[in-house]
């Protein structure tokens, strides 16, 4: 989904009167600003103190992997790789491990290793969850993204697999009056990719309807399921009707009742 890959936010401790915080604190304050060549130097400023070295290291990391986001600088990606890959753990306290797991998972990401960072993200879900919302949200998002990757590079019944292993994890998320926004776009998506269209349908209609409650920004959230119901849902309906079926006006009708579910969800 669209709405997480602006990052995760990385955890600054700001102490109201202190002295001007240090490099560290500084780097994470701009990265969460996304300010990241800033970040950039203010951690390489940090990795030159002993005692901050190995948490810089993470902050470093993780900036580079945002620029390389961006701006595509495999410059930034082989940064990030030597930054990552050189932090002593031991030297890391609980949340920057967290945030290192998940600058490891966002690595392999875009290195092409998607099942490998589908296992680092699900992995870093569990003190997501311990830590805050935020985090939990965008972590959830990366490692649907990762298996959806790794779904569609799979022959038809490891890939109905996949998408069914995504489901158990997504519907308790898209669960209750304050739903994750990602939970609720994995499910339409999930159940798309297991070819069950009536049930990604009627799960998309929900989630556009129930977006202004979700954790998330509700307006993204749509977006990314006008793209999904408008490319695969509605298409893939349309394939699994009775060959003696009006494809075409079936099409116009579904286009029709999702026209009338956005004017309706968009009064709220």
């Amino acid at each position: 989904m669209a709405f997480t890959r602006a990052g995760i936010l990385i955890a600054a401790v700001v102490v109201l009167g202190a002295a001007p915080p240090n490099p560290l604190v500084r780097a994470r304050q701009l990265y969460n600003q996304q300010q990241y060549d800033a970040a950039i130097t203010a951690a390489r400023e940090a990795r030159a103190r002993p005692d901050l070295a190995d948490a810089a290291a993470v902050v470093l990391g993780r900036a580079h992997l945002e620029r390389y986001r961006t701006a595509s600088d495999t410059a930034d990606l082989a940064a990030a790789r030597e930054s990552l890959v050189a932090v002593d753990t031991a030297r890391l306290i609980p949340r920057d491990r967290l945030e290192l797991l998940i600058g490891l998972g966002e690595l392999l990401y875009f290195e092409g290793h998607y099942g490998a960072a589908a296992e680092l993200f699900g992995a870093a879900l569990g003190s997501a969850v311990a830590s805050d919302g935020t985090s939990r949200e965008s972590v959830l998002d990366w490692w649907a993204m990762a298996l959806d990757h790794e779904a569609q590079d799979s022959g038809d019944e490891e890939r109905r697999q996949i998408y069914a292993r995504m489901l158990r994890l997504v519907e308790p998320a898209a669960a209750g009056d304050r739903p994750s926004a990602a939970g609720l776009y994995w499910v339409a998506a999930a159940a798309a990719g297991m070819d069950e269209f009536g049930r990604a349908w009627h799960a998309a209609i929900a989630a556009w309807i129930r977006a202004p409650l979700a954790h998330g920004p509700s307006t993204a959230l749509r977006t990314d399921l006008e793209r999904l119901v408008q490319q695969v849902i509605i298409p893939g309906r349309a394939v699994t009707l009775p060959p003696a079926a009006d494809r075409k006006q079936a099409i116009a009708d579904m286009q029709a009742e999702w026209t009338a579910i956005k004017e309706l969800g968009l009064r709220r």
